[in-house]
């Protein structure tokens, strides 16, 4: 009777595999994700009910207006946290081109992907430290906010307190994205994984890196565009 069953499932799914037969790691990698995505939710959740049930609020165009090495008093609004949306997008990219080289058992495909991804990740970090760095200097931290409200009065702590919370906490998820992919590459030039048949590692640590990318999108949305 199983045996029937089972060979009904598989008639039923064109010859495949069930929907439900999950590689377990795969699985857990994906339990892991929804319960980041239920911190990362609680996290933008709190910071709209603070945004919206507040009178005033900064400006994103005045407060993220700076650009590295730019001729001072130029204002250039988003463009900076637009080239580290782009650099993100990218490196999501070549993250599926990876996982697609692993399909494949293309080591030389994995490997140039997967640096190309992790010079995407530094580059996002890299641009993320000189954000933090200039806002610092701007004297913008935890408990200090130097930008006045749209409408020109003064401005409360939230906003810096929970931009800095919010976008450091998706920084360090961006950074264990890096040091996992560098594994990935380190384990690919061993070939560990043409020992073992498969590159399944690599995709499970494609959709970490999908996952702090489309976070990212909720971020952006939040803090420099809303």
């Amino acid at each position: 009777m199983a045996t029937t069953t089972t060979a009904t499932t598989t008639k039923l799914w064109g010859g495949g595999k069930s929907p439900f037969n999950v590689e377990y790691g795969k699985l857990m990698m994906w339990y892991f994700l929804m319960s980041d995505a239920f911190t990362f939710g609680a996290f933008l959740i709190s910071y709209g009910t603070i945004r919206f049930s507040t009178n005033g609020w900064p400006d994103p165009n005045e407060v993220f207006k700076s650009f590295p090495f730019a001729p001072e008093g130029m204002n250039a609004p988003l463009v900076f946290v637009s080239i580290m949306t782009f650099i993100l997008i990218i490196s999501s990219v070549t993250m599926v081109l990876a996982v697609h080289a692993g399909h494949n058992m293309d080591k030389k495909g994995v490997v140039k992907n997967l640096i190309w991804t992790i010079i995407g990740g530094l580059a996002f970090l890299g641009c993320q430290a000189w954000e933090w760095t200039h806002l610092h200097h701007e004297g913008a931290w935890w408990g200090s906010n130097p930008f006045l409200n749209a409408d020109g009065t003064a401005s409360s702590t939230n906003f810096t307190n929970y931009f800095f919370t919010i976008t450091g906490f998706h920084g360090f998820h961006v950074f264990s994205g890096v040091i996992i992919n560098i594994v990935m590459l380190i384990m690919t030039l061993m070939d560990k994984f043409e020992q073992r048949g498969h590159y399944l590692m690599i995709e499970k640590a494609g959709l970490y890196w999908h996952f702090v990318d489309l976070v990212w999108v909720f971020v952006f949305t939040c803090f420099y565009l809303v």
